[in-house]
């Protein structure tokens, strides 16, 4: 039985050696990954504009778009981490307090795939769009929801070979579709004057502001 299980699993557990392997190799040349893709998103929306620290290891920029104002938030690049994205939203949100506050949040991130499914398929839904034990996702939905703000999510599907690995090219261009999925949101569930804070979640190795 403990054989049996074994040779079903193994497949599995290869595959995953494999993409850790190749996560050395990333990591050692500063070479985005897999689950770079929600802060690619962010950083070519932010790019050459203005940005500051607002938490931990997080950056965020204001940029004009259609007539409204988009806060983009993401970990501090191009180092690997991941930063401290409840904190960022959490402190953005609270900041706002007295001027024009934030009519929807929209979140960007990696997302686990089926197995039959095609790596760089984008989901769109509603709610936190982030992994982790749960601490991020608890700060950000508790924010959100004090403020009565609206969050939408945008989720970018690859399976555990992609996640840790150097960022292959169906996910590069899927940043590109998510770039204009944000946009295509943005246009439905707002309006002009509106503030929309976008946060591109996941490990920015290789991916500057």
């Amino acid at each position: 039985y403990v054989i049996m299980l074994i040779h079903m699993i193994l497949p599995m557990i290869v595959r995953e050696i494999e993409a850790y392997s190749r996560a050395l190799q990333a990591f050692r040349d500063g070479t985005p990954i897999g689950d770079s893709v929600g802060p690619l998103v962010a950083a070519r929306l932010m790019h050459g504009h203005e940005w500051s620290d607002v938490a931990k290891e997080m950056v965020a920029a204001e940029v004009p778009y259609n007539g409204r104002t988009l806060i983009v938030t993401k970990a501090k690049g191009p180092g690997g981490s991941v930063g401290k994205p409840g904190d960022a939203i959490e402190n953005i949100l609270n900041s706002r307090k007295g001027r024009k506050k934030v009519d929807a949040v929209i979140m960007i991130d990696a997302a686990g795939k089926l197995e039959g499914e095609p790596a760089g398929g984008i989901a769109e839904g509603v709610g936190a769009a982030i992994g982790g034990i749960g601490v991020e996702k608890y700060k950000i939905e508790e924010a959100v929801k004090e403020h009565d703000i609206p969050m939408y999510a945008i989720a970018i599907k690859q399976d555990i070979t992609h996640v840790v690995a150097p960022m292959v090219e169906e996910l590069y261009t899927a940043c590109d579709t998510a770039v204009e999925t944000v946009k295509r949101m943005i246009d439905e569930k707002t309006k002009e004057g509106d503030t929309i804070l976008v946060a591109g979640i996941g490990n920015t190795v290789g991916v500057g502001q």
